[in-house]
């Protein structure tokens, strides 16, 4: 008898004494002071650590108290809502946003220049990589496909243990050139092994942008519109960082911490980041979002809306778990700036595809939600749409497969990962080790 099969007599019994023996009350919690995920009642992370590279802002105190603000978002000091504004209409703003993120400093003409002929030099992988590792086990996870072929290029670097920091900044701007290639060849991969459709690889433009190349190397005929490759350059450019204590990020500290390579704290990171709660987000809010499409006739009909809403948050609706997806962030209370930021650009890709009518149901839905969330929930804090809830409409209509949303976040928060991974290697030298105080009973062995 195999393993499966021996597996299968076991399964219900050690669930069970897993459920019995690793569930922790709400009550220990309370009475060690210790909060669940590292945030407080309000959902305030615990401070654990200091950065130069990033800053959210959701409060502001006024007379001793933390008043909601509309949320702010910085990096490098600069607001990002400037950043966005500062780059032409007909250009594109990812590589210059990467020096900013990696170096601490806005790049001059020249300096932005050179940079984007790096990051271009970049965009190849070794000699039949793309054949012997990223076609040879094709999987719908593009998320573990990367990862897979992250580790696999450790073994191509002949330094790659090294943690000298030039070391550490060549080897960052490597991944950072090829996370597209990993991404929509491990989707190519899957869509002609998986799906037998056909299969196509197209080499990168050095000549292009990150957002262009992209475009153009996942769709067969390689064209796209200008607008389209704006759009997506501000979605890269709004994921590419935030302020160091999300999931992800925090995984790419602590493994960078303990000296380890750079492959391997990135690839900890893309395996933080493919979770559901996190990088994720735009799929279930894409899910919710066909749902009510085919549950709600009028989109502009905000009652009929409410409604729906309604339905979804008494978890009678949707999936059943009483959470309208998009809506809210961890940190952010009345606004999140990211979306404030893409929302016009999305308005602006809406009327180039033809969607006014899902616009219309977005706009609705955005001015609805907060308000059913408030009068039926016990919030603490302001409830606002986040990034999230219209990335995934972007990519939709972009006609991006659901399997490359999150990768596509990934080729994003790789700039602000290698930021992070060069400033604990530069800055902190300490590893990271958080403590946990044990809640056991101890027990007599009998003899």
């Amino acid at each position: 008898m195999g393993y499966y099969e021996k597996w299968s007599e076991f399964t219900e019994k050690y669930q069970r004494l897993c459920i019995e023996n690793d569930t922790i009350s709400d009550e220990l919690f309370k009475e060690f002071g210790v909060n669940r995920g590292l945030r407080d009642i309000n959902g305030n992370g615990v401070l654990t650590g200091l950065t130069n590279i990033s800053k959210i802002e959701s409060f502001k105190v006024k007379d001793g108290k933390k008043v909601p603000c509309e949320g702010e978002l910085w990096y490098r000091g600069y607001n990002v809502m400037d950043l966005v504004r500062s780059i032409p209409d007909d250009s594109f703003g990812f590589e210059k946003m990467t020096y900013l993120l990696l170096f601490g400093e806005m790049p001059s003409e020249a300096e932005e220049a050179e940079f984007s002929d790096l990051v271009a030099s970049g965009r190849e992988l070794p000699t039949n990589f793309t054949r012997d590792v990223i076609m040879k086990a094709s999987n719908k996870d593009i998320m573990n496909s990367m990862t897979r072929s992250i580790l696999t290029l450790a073994s191509y670097d002949d330094q790659m243990d090294s943690n000298d920091v030039g070391n550490v900044i060549r080897q960052c701007l490597k991944l950072v050139s090829v996370f597209p290639m990993l991404a929509v060849y491990g989707y190519h991969a899957y869509n002609h092994y998986e799906r037998d459709e056909s299969m196509y690889i197209h080499r990168p433009n050095p000549e292009l942008s990150t957002a262009e190349n992209l475009l153009m190397m996942l769709r067969p005929d390689k064209k796209y519109t200008f607008l389209e490759a704006k759009v997506l350059d501000v979605a890269l450019l709004l994921h590419m960082e935030h302020g160091g204590g999300n999931n992800s990020t925090f995984t790419t500290r602590v493994v960078t911490s303990s000296g380890s390579d750079t492959y391997s704290a990135i690839a900890a990171a893309m395996s933080s980041l493919k979770g559901p709660k996190h990088g994720g987000a735009n799929i279930k809010v894409m899910e919710m979002m066909n749902d009510i499409r085919e549950h709600v006739r009028d989109y502009t009909d905000k009652e009929e809306i409410r409604s729906y809403l309604s339905r979804i948050l008494d978890g009678k609706a949707f999936d059943g778990k009483g959470l309208i997806y998009g809506m809210g962030h961890a940190v952010y209370s009345l606004s999140d700036p990211r979306e404030r930021v893409f929302k016009g650009f999305v308005e602006r890709l809406s009327v180039e595809k033809h969607r006014g009518n899902d616009m219309t149901l977005y706009n609705n839905i955005e001015l609805i939600a907060p308000e059913l969330i408030a009068e039926k929930r016990k919030i603490y804090k302001g409830v606002s749409p986040n990034v999230d809830f219209y990335s995934g409409f972007v990519y939709e209509m972009l006609g991006i497969p659901v399997e490359l949303y999150t990768p596509i976040f990934a080729i994003a928060r790789i700039v602000g990962w290698s930021a992070h991974r060069i400033e604990e290697i530069i800055g902190m030298n300490k590893i990271i080790r958080p403590s946990y105080k044990s809640v056991m009973k101890e027990k007599k062995l009998e003899l």
